[in-house]
């Protein structure tokens, strides 16, 4: 597939001098720095140096102060508390963190996960109904219940009080109940991205202060904080930043033991990363709610003793093998579908259902899909009756206001601008396929249907070494120092061109190449690289084949150990024969 290449506008030579000066760094590092944001020598120490004392006061988030006050007269007047989440990572992360608070100091509290294909997203009937026949004067509804309005009014004729700890788009009836959502109306908390495990830590923190008790308590939460984060997808700038780079720091120093045990199924050893935990703890976790239940998550992450994690544990990871499984398999029968039809095919969206398939997987198979098509991209199936299904956007597209201009062909629908889910009687998916096309063609402008590289700057191979060829430069030292990457602070993406690829350069496994490479200028450096899935471009930079010819390529650079000799390797985006 063909990718754009935006290289992104240089900061100001003032400033790019400015950070030089005060920081110590070079003209690249300089230039990216300023580019996020980084103006100062204080703004670069707050940015490589995140400090929990720079989080948000959690009081200044609408309804915190009602919210502390509703739990302690239910502590005081020892009613039940139930502590609600959603299935997936976000939610059952947001439930183990405070319900492993408030179950320090309190006894009359308890958990409960919808179950995925019985009750589907958010606040249901059925757990409202068990809130009602258990007495639970209070629940407190984490990554869920802002659009869950009428199921909480029911809740409240029943005497069950809600505290509603939400990030997603509120809709323009909010529920009656106190609210933490700083995307609420009239709420100037001034961090608008946090994870719903997040806006749960806010209150935690909210709480633990009114108790005169010292941050340090709360600090080993922060494991499950990280992994939320990070699974969700959600902003890595601000106070994100903060609880992830301390997330980290407790996951690879002293994780729970859930934690623990699916990294060791894993057979995952070393310092864990962001990337780490999308692709190794994010998808077990997941697995739970999507093949059996989300309670098996939370009583993981609970877990206090080995003997409490260990079955739960291996039947996690084999639930996740179970998951790659329906993932391949159902990815490859709506790739068919779609080939199959010339409408889908041409349409600017994809709308794509089958009745059978696994209600747990739609949103992987989405997000598949969208790798391929890259397109606006929706996956239904059926549940209870009725069409259920995932959407993912492509970058820079809000599928959830798109949804919204469909409003009238659904039953119910929640998310944000990247992801969604939705709800709609099985009559209807063929006409919304269709609204929903409409839509899209509508608003998205052309180029957001092509992958876009954002690159942050045009480098040389020199830049990387600063002329010392050998070992891990402090180039790559102080950039790594920028992690945790994620969206609005990505890895640093650069350009080199008029590259030489060097004999000895290969394809492997019929998938992937293996480059060595060098520019001209500069003979005595050379830099391994691999692309990833790019093995159809062999045919246009084999060295055999084209002894002369030059490349540009987009890359970011990540360090590689082997036989106990770790040096830096460039991951390859893309790659194109130099045009000059």
């Amino acid at each position: 597939m063909n990718k754009r290449w935006l290289i992104k506008k240089p900061a100001s030579q003032q400033l790019i001098a400015k950070l030089i000066e005060e920081v110590g760094v070079t003209r690249p590092i300089a230039n990216i720095m300023a580019q996020r944001g980084i103006r100062s020598f204080d703004e670069a120490k707050a940015f490589f140096r995140p400090d929990l004392k720079n989080l948000h006061n959690p009081f200044l988030m609408k309804g915190m102060s009602e919210a502390v006050d509703r739990i302690e007269r239910a502590i005081a007047a020892h009613e039940n508390i139930l502590i609600y989440g959603d299935y997936d990572v976000d939610g059952t992360t947001a439930v183990s963190l405070v319900y492993d608070y408030l179950s320090r100091d309190y006894g009359q509290i308890g958990y409960y996960i919808p179950d995925r294909y019985k009750e589907g997203y958010g606040v249901s009937d059925a757990g409202v109904d068990f809130a009602i026949d258990n007495s639970f004067a209070l629940v407190i509804a984490l990554d869920c219940g802002i659009k869950e309005v009428d199921k909480i009014v029911r809740a409240k004729e029943n005497g069950v009080d809600f505290i509603v700890c939400d990030h997603h788009t509120p809709g323009d009836v909010l529920p009656p109940a106190i609210i933490l959502n700083s995307k609420q109306p009239g709420c100037t908390y001034p961090f608008k991205e946090l994870s719903g495990c997040g806006v749960g830590f806010k209150l935690v923190q909210a709480l633990n202060e009114i108790r005169g008790r010292e941050l340090e308590v709360i600090y080993p939460l922060l494991d499950l904080v990280v992994v939320s984060i990070a699974a969700d997808v959600v902003s890595m700038v601000g106070e994100n930043r903060i609880l992830a780079f301390h997330g980290l720091e407790v996951l690879n120093k002293k994780p729970r033991l859930g934690f623990s045990k699916l990294l060791q199924l894993a057979n995952k050893t070393g310092p864990l990363n962001i990337t780490d935990v999308v692709f190794i703890l994010a998808p077990r976790i997941n697995a739970a709610g999507r093949i059996a239940s989300g309670n098996n998550a939370v009583q993981l992450l609970l877990a206090q003793t080995f003997d409490e994690v260990n079955q739960v544990s291996i039947d996690i990871n084999e639930h996740n093998e179970t998951r790659k499984g329906l993932d391949k398999e159902i990815t490859a029968e709506a790739l068919t579908i779609i080939g199959s039809d010339t409408w889908m095919k041409a349409a600017k969206s994809t709308v794509v259902f089958n009745r059978s398939w696994h209600k747990g997987v739609v949103g992987i198979v989405a997000s598949r899909l969208t790798e391929v098509y890259y397109r606006p991209t929706i996956v239904l199936t059926e549940s209870n009756g009725k069409a259920v299904g995932s959407a993912r956007s492509v970058y820079g597209y809000n599928i959830y206001d798109a949804i919204d201009q469909c409003a009238d062909l659904l039953e119910q629908f929640g998310g944000h601008s990247f992801a969604a889910g939705m709800t709609l009687a099985l009559e209807n998916v063929e006409p919304f396929r269709q609204k929903f096309d409409e839509v899209v063609r509508a608003t998205i402008p052309e180029a957001l249907l092509i992958p876009e590289i954002q690159i942050d700057d045009e480098i040389e191979f020199r830049d990387i070494y600063e002329n010392k060829p050998g070992g891990v430069p402090k180039f790559y030292r102080v950039l790594n120092q920028m992690a945790p990457f994620g969206p609005d602070n990505p890895r640093p993406v650069f350009v080199s061109r008029r590259v030489t690829v060097l004999p000895g350069s290969r394809v492997l496994k019929d998938e992937h190449i293996k480059l060595s490479l060098m520019q001209e200028e500069y003979p005595e450096i050379t830099m391994d690289a691999i692309a990833f899935g790019m093995a159809d471009s062999w045919k246009n930079i084999d060295p055999a084949k084209h002894p002369h010819q030059k490349i540009d390529l987009v890359y970011t650079i990540e360090e590689n150990t082997w036989n106990g000799i770790t040096s830096l390797q460039l991951m390859v985006r893309d790659v194109k024969v130099s045009a000059r």
